[in-house]
């Protein structure tokens, strides 16, 4: 990452302790001190996230919908979000143009290319969903940017509405690849998908560590679930309602509201490792016995969920379960399962 990143997050951390988090919350940002970082330190771990929600945000054409998006985003540019995600199809909803399905295609491709200038200029991943075509169907699909501007993968909706259905939009298909970054494998699911798990099975079957999720509505508390249910980043952009970033835990960190109504930003720390607390919990006073502040360990007593965190440079989580003997929830529950099939008659 670029050094001017690192300083101006120090700056914004100090910033943030003498002033308090009004000026940040008030957009939906939040400062990393929230988080248990130190103000003096750039821990390394952090992804910044922003996200958008389309309510109030009326125009008469596409264009100037992406230009009113465009300016929205403005205002997350100078926490320099590693990811901006975008609502589903955002382009033509909330728009008094009437388009076909052929124009809508065509758009989406000068669109794209929109995006890809942006996410070059400002260094950052887009998660921009459009509609595409391929072998002869159209589907509802989110195109990943890289922050060169480079499309890196993209997803199709695998489980489109009926209206859609009946609109020209196909299913995409079932099993489709996670999109690798310096933050670890993402994916991508889109609003309908949510009543579903095989897709959100299929990106955590291949280690995504952030999902997002573009839809046409908020899915409220679903999108908590989302996140721990799958033990991962969940972050959300809507036309309507609340879009969220959710951490690993399913707990929100920032999202649009009253005060803020279509626009996040804030960061997430990556170095933390979701445990079942029993039988693990044995560990926990050793470990913090040697690395005090530097680890945090939270536990969520009625679920018996542990998360450990590193909160400082250089130090990994991955490092800490392997030196005092600790399992993932996944490894944990993988092994439980294993042996239950060993020993089942």
């Amino acid at each position: 990452m670029k050094t001017n990143r690192v300083s101006r997050r120090k700056f914004l951390r100090r910033t943030a302790l003498t002033t308090g988090m009004a000026s940040l919350s008030s957009l939906g940002l939040i400062s990393s001190s929230a988080t248990g970082t130190s103000p003096d330190e750039d821990s390394g771990h952090e992804v910044w996230i922003s996200g958008i929600c389309q309510m109030g945000l009326r125009t008469k054409t596409s264009g100037q919908m992406v230009e009113r998006i465009l300016a929205v985003l403005k205002e997350a540019i100078v926490y320099e979000p590693d990811f901006v995600c975008l609502p589903e199809v955002f382009p033509f909803q909330g728009i008094e143009q009437r388009m076909t399905l052929p124009e809508m295609i065509e758009t989406s491709e000068k669109v794209v290319d929109q995006f890809s200038a942006f996410s070059k200029q400002n260094n950052c991943y887009v998660i921009c969903p459009v509609y595409t075509e391929a072998n002869g169907s159209v589907f509802n699909s989110a195109v990943v940017l890289d922050r060169s501007g480079r499309k890196i993968g993209s997803y199709n909706k695998i489980h489109p509405t009926e209206g859609e259905i009946e609109e020209g939009i196909a299913p995409g298909a079932m099993m489709q690849p996670v999109i690798q970054t310096e933050f670890g494998p993402i994916g991508v699911q889109i609003c309908f998908d949510i009543n579903w798990t095989d897709g959100w099975n299929m990106l955590r079957g291949q280690h995504a560590r952030i999902i997002f999720w573009p839809s046409a509505y908020g899915g409220g508390i679903t999108v908590n679930t989302k996140a721990w249910q799958n033990r991962c980043i969940v972050a959300s952009s809507t036309h309507k309602g609340t879009s969220r970033l959710c951490d690993i835990t399913g707990e929100i960190i920032t999202q649009t509201g009253q005060w803020n109504p279509n626009l996040y930003c804030g960061p997430v720390n990556m170095e933390k490792a979701f445990l079942a607390t029993w039988p693990y919990v044995s560990r926990f006073r050793e470990i913090e016995a040697k690395y005090g502040r530097k680890v945090r360990i939270t536990n969520y007593h009625e679920e018996e969920w542990s998360i450990i965190e590193s909160l400082s440079p250089g130090l990994y989580v991955k490092d800490i379960l392997k030196e005092f003997e600790l399992k993932t929830y996944e490894e944990h529950i993988g092994s439980g399962e294993a042996l239950q099939k060993k020993t089942r008659k």
